[in-house]
């Protein structure tokens, strides 16, 4: 298992990346990736 920590941007930016290569499963991975970006862009938005 992998010790790296990353940050919520890294995790953003990590997301942003499989949504934008396609590197997804399905449509149903898709939206949930989607979901899980506008989530994480909102706690940024809203927390920080």
């Amino acid at each position: 298992m992998n010790s790296k920590q990353l940050s919520a941007k890294e995790l953003l930016e990590f997301i942003n990346n499989l949504i934008e290569t396609g590197q997804y499963n399905d449509s149903v991975h898709k939206i949930k990736l989607m979901t899980a970006q506008e989530v994480i862009e909102k706690i940024l938005r809203s927390e920080f």
